[in-house]
């Protein structure tokens, strides 16, 4: 794999007298898409939340574009490129659509690259596009997930992290949003963290994968090899992992170059 963009060394992460994450290590390099699996509290939001500045870390360090980030507020590490699109869906439920995808570009002053950005969001998600006079609020949760992707965008981040994007969601609006992480990824060469439960969807879409248990990585391999694990197939995938959204697997292959 290329050098990453994005590298944790032993990172230790706890709220309050609780270890979270401890001694992790991982990295995403350019242009990927890394996942990062495990069960509920196994530490997969901890590690975005650490990354973005949320939470700080009380050892190790977060290099990002080889620089060490773990002593940033949040909003620096965004104004770097590193946007995160936090579990939840988290729209601003009173303004348009059109008005939460401006917001992701607060931090920005190229009227043009802004405007020229918003175009490339619809171009994306042509639902958002037709709702876009519509609040948030009053949205449906795929659309909701759609929009606060599209929100981080408009940033125009170097890094995407995205929490449990499929949370919620039909397992067709599940395939709809992997398939547009996939596109963007391809397309933008945008280099995607992101944090799942849905094993097999997430596999199938990424190029690298994580592994936690109880805070710990306990497996990391490229997604093809991970799927042939037998580990992974019993207590994560439930089922042979050809059948879960084998296009995705498909069109991620042919656009990572």
């Amino acid at each position: 794999m290329s050098e990453p963009i994005l590298k944790l060394t032993n990172i230790e992460s706890s709220y309050g007298p609780i270890t979270a994450i401890r001694g992790i290590s991982m990295s995403v390099p350019e242009a990927t898409i890394v996942t990062v699996l495990g069960a509920n509290g196994a530490g997969k939001t901890t590690v975005l939340k650490t990354i973005s500045g949320i939470i700080d870390p009380r050892k190790g360090a977060v290099i990002f574009e080889g620089k060490a980030i773990q002593s940033m507020d949040p909003d620096a590490v965004a104004r770097i490129g590193i946007a995160h699109v936090p579990e939840g869906r988290e729209v601003f439920p009173l303004l348009t659509a059109r008005e939460n995808l401006m917001m992701g570009a607060y931090a920005r002053s190229d009227r043009k690259g802004i405007a020229d950005d918003l175009e490339m969001v619809f171009n994306y998600l042509p639902a958002v596009k037709r709702l876009e006079k519509r609040t948030a609020g009053t949205m449906s949760g795929g659309e909701q997930q759609m929009l606060v992707i599209g929100r981080a965008l408009m940033s125009r981040p170097k890094l995407l992290l995205l929490d449990e994007p499929s949370l919620g969601l039909s397992p067709r609006l599940v395939k709809e949003i992997f398939e547009l992480i996939v596109r963007i990824n391809g397309e933008q060469k945008l280099p995607i963290l992101v944090v799942e439960q849905n094993a097999g969807t997430a596999l199938k879409a990424a190029h690298y994968g994580y592994v936690l248990e109880l805070g710990r990585v306990v497996m990391e391999d490229s997604c093809e090899r991970l799927m042939e694990k037998e580990d992974v197939r019993e207590f994560y995938l439930g089922a042979a992992p050809e059948n879960v959204h084998a296009d995705i697997r498909l069109k991620r292959r042919k656009t990572w170059q």
